[in-house]
């Protein structure tokens, strides 16, 4: 399993916990019940629901819809999450994870194909990771993971509360990393993910304690240090940003 933790401002940041399959994830088979009771985040998902064909409405109850969620201002721009489609997107996604410094972290780097089998992961999963392109003032610039924690591998090695959500980040382009880039975009989706996820009382990321300038750009974004814990091939810090304190600096 690689490391797992988010990419912010030096391009250096650890994939998620799909890679190479869905044998890193908690064995857990979800019925459409459960996804159903999971995944009952009031008016939100019901839209969704409403809106989408029945599989994918199933799906997004998880996480509550994030194609949904619209834009956000930010000090850089006007910043919203765009749902990954693979015919559209695996090109530019894969570029980006051959870069020798996301590859370190991501190791993901190599043809479009293994870049590919780790989307198809998530795209045909039951939704409880959903992978974004972060899209600033309309240009691609990021490659998002909102995955369900309390789902996720991670709850063996925290204590996870119900509908925790966990979130990756790789910043695409070199011109974005080493300005604050990292920070803002962290600040701006933990916001999206606590006004449209009601459930959802904080969000949770786990950066590789050798990676500096992920921790630290976690810690400006609001997020505070909870713990060391280990994880398969690293040791990681716990950051969590919690929806009682979000209004701190």
């Amino acid at each position: 399993m690689p490391p797992s933790d988010a990419t912010t401002d030096t391009g250096a940041g650890p994939g998620p916990h799909l890679v190479g399959g869905a044998e890193d994830t908690l064995d857990l088979r979800l019925s459409d019940d459960v996804v159903a009771l999971l995944g009952d985040g009031g008016p939100v998902a019901a839209e969704a629901a409403d809106t989408a064909p029945p599989d994918r409405a199933r799906r997004s109850r998880l996480l509550d819809s994030p194609a949904g969620w619209g834009a956000a201002g930010t000090s850089i721009g006007v910043f919203r999450l765009v749902p990954v489609r693979l015919e559209r997107d695996l090109t530019l996604i894969s570029r980006w994870m051959n870069d020798p410094a996301v590859a370190a972290f991501w190791e993901l780097a190599g043809p479009e194909a293994v870049t590919a089998a780790h989307l198809r992961t998530q795209l045909r999963g039951d939704g409880r990771s959903v992978p974004c392109l972060g899209v600033l003032d309309g240009v691609p610039m990021s490659y998002w993971e909102l995955y369900r924690a309390d789902l996720d591998s991670l709850a063996r090695h925290y204590p996870a509360r119900p509908h925790d959500t966990g979130l990756h980040l790789l910043i695409g382009g070199v011109a974005d990393r080493g300005r604050g880039v990292g920070t803002t975009l962290l600040r701006a989706v933990s916001n999206l993910v606590l006004d449209h996820r009601p459930h959802s009382g904080r969000v949770v990321a786990e950066p590789d304690l050798r990676n500096t300038p992920s921790v630290s750009a976690f810690l400006s974004a609001g997020f505070r240090f909870s713990a060391e814990i280990d994880l398969p091939g690293k040791r990681a810090a716990l950051m969590i940003r919690e929806r009682a304190l979000r209004d701190l600096p």
